[in-house]
């Protein structure tokens, strides 16, 4: 059963039966794997639940961030086993968020102010299990989507990239925002649901019910890692290895 299925209404299930979504839409030959936000500041810097964490990190997502994290490093170690380029993507840093405006004013529930320098210095840094090697990008976004007023595209279009396997945080977020914007760009997508997570699991499981049926095919790490490990395959026939 769909890890979304609890969160439909009968309704919501009825009208499945006529519209809902029969088969994937596939991948391509030529993916790259993009990793967002996953930094200290979404799952703080110990593992812990959720309730706890907030009290020191106010954007943590707690344990299961650092569980699709776990997951992540699997997804992404498969990457790079078989040569699949990896995209990151973190926070432009003091780039003020307008669709947060609220947040100015609770200053509280956004600010990191209360937390040694050090702890304040890594809140924007890529977690050490997932640290980028020489090669992969590096993207300081400055909006929701990583498409928006970066060179994401450009790199994508050089680099012949036709399939966008997608993870990180959050889902209802970053996420979905890059996921719609690489579905407007006509590239395949695919997102897989272990590697992703959000603050409340209403807001993960619809937002990937939701690009599920619209934008994309939400998959599981296996399948991704035999994605990933099929196309490596095909790539070392044809350079005879």
């Amino acid at each position: 059963m769909p890890g979304w299925d609890p969160f439909l209404t009968v309704q919501d299930k009825k009208v499945l039966e006529v519209w809902g979504k029969t088969k994937l839409n596939g991948f391509g030959e030529r993916p790259a794997l993009i990793i967002i936000d996953d930094l200290y500041y979404a799952v703080g810097d110990k593992r812990e639940p959720i309730e706890e964490s907030v009290k020191t990190w106010p954007m943590s997502c707690g344990l299961e961030g650092w569980e699709a994290i776990d997951k992540t490093v699997e997804l992404l170690t498969s990457a790079r086993d078989n040569s699949i380029p990896v995209i990151h993507s973190r926070d432009l840093a003091g780039f003020p968020s307008p669709w947060q405006r609220w947040r100015a004013r609770e200053p509280r529930r956004s600010s990191l102010d209360h937390l040694p320098l050090e702890a304040r210095r890594i809140g924007n840094e890529i977690v050490s299990e997932l640290k980028p090697v020489e090669g992969e990008l590096v993207i300081d976004r400055p909006a929701p989507s990583v498409f928006y007023g970066s060179p994401l595209l450009a790199h994508l279009v050089f680099n012949e990239v036709d399939t966008l396997i997608v993870c990180g945080e959050t889902t209802s977020g970053c996420v979905r925002a890059t996921v719609v914007d690489a579905a407007q760009n006509r590239f395949y997508v695919g997102v897989v649901d272990e590697c992703c997570f959000d603050r409340t699991q209403a807001s993960h499981w619809i937002n990937l019910f939701d690009m599920h049926m619209k934008y994309a095919d939400v998959i599981n790490l296996k399948a991704a890692t035999e994605y990933f490990v099929s196309v490596g395959s095909k790539t070392r026939v044809l350079a005879g290895r």
